[in-house]
């Protein structure tokens, strides 16, 4: 009997020492890429430009660009809740998880780092849908990166910057911030880069330039499928920027072109070319044209503010255009409720 009992002490000992070896065991963190499998592992190292983490023994590189999340070992449920409203675009959300998150009980630094971003991300982001101080909140990511320059998010929170510049009519500030994501590892943040830079110009009304720089995106060979979104959003704006040009005819032509081919999953990228199209038939002359494209973005994309509140603008001046004002203040009414800071 006492041998027995021996024996099942021992290899019960025996079990938890090899599960206490195994790789498994030792697999702390969990590093989700951008449309990949989820890899388990333990951190090693962490910089603006990436993660290193060592799976099983070997150290693997990951870019900043290629990384969608990271799960620290030791997360509080908080945390860890927070960052998936954060990711899933539901803000309020996240920053409700967010606020019940004991910072004191973060034991890691990557861990604090990670907790301030995505509190200073969703601020930021409720203060590009106009729900926010855009001043506050770009105070807040300039401290964010100058505090944690060895962030994997440091490239995401130079874009962010770069976007709450355009908002803020600081569109020197808006290029630089943007200019900086060329040094990144990821060849589709470099695109992006010139891609953002190209809206810079559209918004200054330098229409040739920004068109020249569009162009440029649209005739290279993407390897992935960032890469033929970003492709997809620069053929958009390249219409966009022919419109202005008085070259209404050609640029719907391009919008149509892109509506046949539209992934229907991608909303984001849909509504773009949408209001692309509305923007087309504005410079056609064609009202009712322009009116259906832009209510299709305020129907079918609301979830996306960018688009969105841009749709509503351009709503509210056609619909007076075409002598419908109780029309006119819908859109307009609908606007400043969504987006109060926004204008309208």
């Amino acid at each position: 009997m006492f041998a027995i009992a021996r024996l099942s002490i021992r290899c019960s000992a025996v079990l938890l020492g090899l599960l206490l070896a195994s790789p498994v065991m030792a697999q702390t963190d969990r590093l989700y890429p951008h449309g990949g499998e989820v890899v388990l592992g333990k951190i090693k190292s962490i910089s603006k430009n990436g993660i290193v983490m060592t799976v099983s023994g070997k150290d693997q590189t990951f870019n900043a660009g290629t990384i969608e999340k990271v799960l620290f070992q030791g997360d509080p449920g908080e945390l860890t809740q927070g960052r998936e409203f954060a990711i899933d675009n539901q803000f309020d959300q996240a920053i409700a998880e967010l606020k019940t998150v004991d910072a004191s009980k973060l034991n890691r630094e990557p861990q604090k780092a990670d907790f301030a971003y995505y509190v200073m991300y969703c601020q930021a982001q409720q203060a590009l849908s106009g729900n926010g101080d855009l001043r506050s909140a770009a105070s807040a990511a300039l401290g964010f990166i100058q505090q944690n320059t060895d962030s994997w998010h440091f490239y995401e929170t130079a874009k962010l910057l770069g976007d709450l510049a355009v908002k803020l009519g600081s569109y020197d500030q808006a290029s630089k911030y943007y200019g900086s994501l060329r040094s990144a590892p990821s060849t589709e943040t470099k695109i992006e880069s010139l891609y953002l830079n190209a809206l810079v110009k559209l918004a200054q009304n330098k229409d040739s330039e920004a068109a020249s720089d569009l162009q440029k995106i649209v005739g290279l060979g993407v390897q992935s499928s960032e890469g033929a979104r970003l492709q997809t959003l620069a053929k958009a704006a390249l219409a966009i920027a022919t419109a202005k040009q008085g070259k209404g005819k050609e640029a719907l032509e391009m919008v149509n072109e892109l509506i046949a081919k539209l992934n229907p999953t991608d909303t984001e990228t849909a509504a773009e070319i949408y209001n692309a199209q509305g923007a087309s038939y504005v410079a056609m002359g064609d009202t009712e044209g322009a009116l259906l494209a832009y209510l299709h973005t305020q129907l079918m994309f609301s979830t996306h503010p960018g688009p969105h509140s841009e749709a509503l603008k351009q709503l509210a001046e056609l619909w007076t255009k075409v002598g419908k004002p109780d029309r006119a203040a819908e859109a307009r009414s609908e606007l400043q409720q969504r987006y109060p800071g926004l204008g309208g």
